[in-house]
């Protein structure tokens, strides 16, 4: 997925000998965290809205230079790539440099956000079923071949969360044969943390709870 078409170069970096009111002024009619900062044409980093707020306006930003957040990414970064540096850095616009480290703009977050939205994980139709298995005992091959093997198709799937021994896969695959394949991750001793509501065996499950309650109160 190519992202250059994605560069916005309309705000163009403070140089550090600016004064921070010319920096608090700039925040003041935007609407991104960051600002990117240079020094005689090279990019230092950026510094968040947060910070300039902090400092007296009549200085210079040379004078918080501590305050400069030096996170970039390159034109060639994968799409990926740059949206966990957004999420690393907490920041809503990522700088972009060349190899040889000019600067040539800036990714918004939401253009990306709006890449990820447009991938057939969120748009193709689909279920979503998390499992869970011991860390050492779950494989990406393994989760494929059980999809599979019911005749659906994975449009996507990545780790949740890790907690101690246990990992949670979440998985989106095609609706076909849907509590086929929550019964066979079941046969494979996963954990069904979150499924399709036409899971049928909790279903059942909960049809023969209500049934026993209604047994126990008469």
């Amino acid at each position: 997925m190519q992202l250059q078409q994605y560069i916005i170069n309309d705000i163009k970096p403070l140089c550090i000998t600016d004064k921070i009111s010319d920096l608090q002024l700039l925040f003041n009619n935007l609407t991104y965290s960051h600002v990117p900062i240079h020094k005689d044409g090279i990019y230092m980093g950026c510094i968040s809205e947060t910070d300039a707020h902090c400092f007296d306006g009549a200085s210079s930003i040379s004078d918080c230079n501590y305050a400069v957040e030096g996170f970039y990414v390159r034109d060639t970064t994968n799409w990926l790539d740059v949206l966990e540096a957004f999420a690393q850095n907490d920041s809503n616009i990522m700088p972009v440099l060349r190899m040889d480290n000019t600067y040539i703009g800036y990714y918004e977050l939401n253009d990306i956000i709006h890449l990820f939205n447009e991938t057939p994980f969120f748009s193709e139709p689909g279920g979503i079923i998390i499992v869970e298995k011991g860390i050492n005992d779950y494989s990406f091959s393994e989760i494929s071949q059980i999809v599979e093997s019911n005749d659906a198709k994975l449009l996507g799937a990545f780790i949740s969360k890790m907690d101690g021994d246990l990992v949670k896969v979440t998985l989106k695959i095609t609706n076909a044969s849907l509590n086929e394949v929550i019964q066979t991750f079941r046969r494979y001793s996963y954990n069904i943390v979150s499924g399709h509501e036409d899971d049928t065996y909790l279903n059942s499950l909960k049809e023969r709870s209500q049934y026993l309650d209604k047994y126990l109160n008469m």
